[in-house]
């Protein structure tokens, strides 16, 4: 029997369906995500913003304050660039479905062509053959042909029908997808949550791994052991909090977007800030958490608010490596430069560090005394520099221990800095965990920005000695009159910019530039793009850039 009006218990049980049915295809969809960059995560950056809506939200036997709830929920835990507009395409529904208990076929129609528009509202620049294509493509080929009697499972099926011929098309629409001969992954993931909210509508519940996302999503219980009178604060807060901004009361009324991002930057960085009517969605990393607060109370109240010690953070991971140091059976070496260089890859559990860089190359001996310090099963090595390969390799063929050497090829440190964040240190996997370290190698692309020492040229770029550069893998890509310019022209030569989701900066030696004045620059023309910065004092390049 066909099903003409749902309400909200109905609704979100076909969405908690929709969500069994995406888990159960999640590394199907990571491993078709070669856009905006080939990270492997949109099925579970999705899953986890889906998860997060329906563990905000209540059951309500009214649509409307259900979906409420939800959209809330998913805009607070939106992961990466298919999680906001995962988030989005449901907030679009709730403002369509504002005023609605019951849904109706007509209301179903009228939320998925509001769902799609406000997601096209909230990207800064859309892109032809995503997601958003197939949600506009899916309700607007079948709007003429929906009644007042047809049933919501017709017109899912019409709807999931539509997308899939548009998702069979996505590689015609973007050369990525097309080089690669994959569809795309985040419109995948959204059809998946679409088939299993008709699944329920015909009686196929999918049984779902509700303790795994509830883990992910829960609060930590801090082991606050690693963090006491005597630690070293130099990490920060990560906030995360939602402001309602007021119209009563003594608050401020003039609340200026531009200006509010401006006064957050004087007390922290890594910011991401959306604004969603009268409420805005904030990530902050600062040290002066106080301040923002004061300055967010000057137009509103907090609906919600995360802040975590970042330093404990650190700390625990530190304590983890140590505890089970004696224990590994992978272990890591580095080749790195630059005395923020070391701190990080140590942060980051790196068994034994090699002085070198540019123009320091080490030797085989250093990697064979390095080999020895190790005590493990299996070596990963990080040369870090195109120039170091050849001596781990002569290393590896001379060393007379037992532990197995594995080259793992990066030739930067910012390769070498992505492929120990994937590594998963508490895995008995050792193929597994050189796996993951190889992903972070491929999935980062590296840049460095420089002065240049001499004329040179390179894609059909001209440059003069004292030039600024940027370079990828030596080849240069942009000039500027200063290092901000180079940068940002260098950016702009990526075809694929805007949709990118991170970027991390090592600072060097030989730069005067802050990185406030690097991270605004970046901000204001790609503001959707989480920016952190470390030092890494390092020679030769002012910058080190990783994106991803």
């Amino acid at each position: 029997m066909s099903t003409r009006r749902i309400n909200g218990i109905q609704l979100e049980k076909m969405i908690r369906n929709g969500l069994a049915n995406l888990e159960a295809s999640e590394t199907e969809v990571n491993r078709l995500n070669v856009f905006p960059v080939a990270d492997g995560d949109t099925g579970t950056n999705m899953c986890l913003t889906l998860a997060n809506g329906l563990n905000s939200s209540k059951s309500h036997k009214e649509a409307c304050h259900f979906l409420k709830e939800l959209s809330e929920g998913m805009l607070l835990g939106a992961r990466g660039n298919s999680g906001v507009i995962l988030s989005q395409l449901f907030r679009g529904m709730w403002l369509e479905l504002s005023r609605h208990p019951i849904i109706g076929p007509g209301e179903m129609r009228n939320c998925l062509i509001r769902a799609y528009r406000v997601a096209y509202e909230a990207v800064v620049t859309p892109v032809e053959g995503t997601i958003l294509t197939v949600a506009r493509e899916g309700i607007e080929h079948i709007r003429s042909q929906i009644r007042h009697n047809t049933g919501i499972d017709t017109l899912l099926s019409m709807y999931i029908a539509e997308m899939r011929k548009t998702l069979a098309y996505t590689p015609e629409m973007l050369d990525v997808l097309k080089e690669s001969g994959v569809i795309d992954s985040g419109a995948l993931g959204y059809i998946l949550i679409c088939e299993g909210m008709l699944k329920y509508l015909y009686g196929d519940v999918i049984s779902q791994d509700t303790a795994r996302y509830e883990r992910s999503l829960a609060t930590v219980n801090p082991m606050t052991a690693v963090f006491d009178e005597n630690s070293v604060f130099e990490d920060g807060y990560c906030m995360e909090y939602v402001l309602q901004l007021m119209a009563t009361g003594s608050y401020n009324q003039r609340f200026h977007l531009p200006s509010y991002i401006d006064d957050l930057r004087i007390y922290g960085n890594s910011l991401v800030v959306i604004q969603e009517g009268m409420k805005i969605k904030v990530h902050i990393h600062t040290k002066k958490p106080a301040k923002v607060i004061s300055l967010s109370q000057e137009f509103g109240e907090f609906i919600n608010f995360k802040l975590e010690n970042m330093q404990l953070q650190h700390n625990e991971h530190a304590q983890a490596v140590s505890l089970t140091k004696s224990q590994q059976l992978l272990s890591t070496v580095a080749v790195v430069n630059g005395a923020g260089m070391r701190q990080c890859f140590e942060n980051l559990g790196c068994a034994v560090l090699i002085e070198g860089g540019t123009t320091m190359n080490p030797s085989a001996e250093d990697f064979l005394e390095a080999f020895k310090k190790c005590g493990s099963q299996t070596i990963a090595v990080l040369p870090d520099n195109a120039n170091a390969i050849l001596a781990a390799e002569q290393a590896a063929k001379l060393f007379n221990g037992s532990a197995r050497i594995e080259i793992l090829y990066s030739r930067s440190m910012v390769e070498g800095y992505f492929a120990l964040a994937m590594d998963v240190a508490d895995s008995t996997d050792t193929e597994y965990r050189l796996r993951q370290m190889k992903s972070g190698i491929k999935d980062v692309l590296t840049m460095g920005q420089t002065v240049a020492t001499r004329d040179c040229s390179g894609q059909g770029i001209m440059c003069s000695c004292g030039d600024n550069i940027v370079v990828i893998r030596d080849e240069v890509i942009a000039k500027g009159d200063n290092a901000v310019s180079a940068i940002i022209a260098a950016f702009d030569c990526l075809p694929d910019m805007n949709e990118k989701e991170s970027c991390i900066l090592f600072k060097g030696n030989e730069t005067d530039l802050s990185e406030e004045e690097l991270i605004e620059a970046i901000n204001e023309k790609w503001p959707l793009l989480e920016v952190t910065c470390e030092n890494g004092g390092q020679q030769l390049y002012g910058w080190l850039i990783g994106l991803t």
